[in-house]
């Protein structure tokens, strides 16, 4: 998906982030709420897809916006 496996909008940035979310919906990586910038929730704020889920290895978390639930 776009971003690969980094936030590109931290890149741009030159910073750093703590683990990383895709968009359920559209593919697009981004930096998780431990991160500074907080990337995944701001495409959400900015796009509205309501479902993110784990980009690191191994990974099974995912988190609905709209319910502000998390479920494996």
């Amino acid at each position: 998906g776009p971003g690969g496996n980094k936030c590109l909008t931290c890149v741009e940035m030159g910073d750093e982030w703590v683990n990383l979310r895709m968009c359920y919906n559209c593919g697009k990586v981004g930096c998780c709420d431990s991160s500074k910038y907080k990337h995944a929730t701001s495409h959400y704020d900015a796009i509205g897809h309501p479902i993110i889920k784990s980009h690191m290895p191994g990974g099974t978390w995912k988190f609905c916006f709209v319910k502000e639930l998390a479920w494996e």
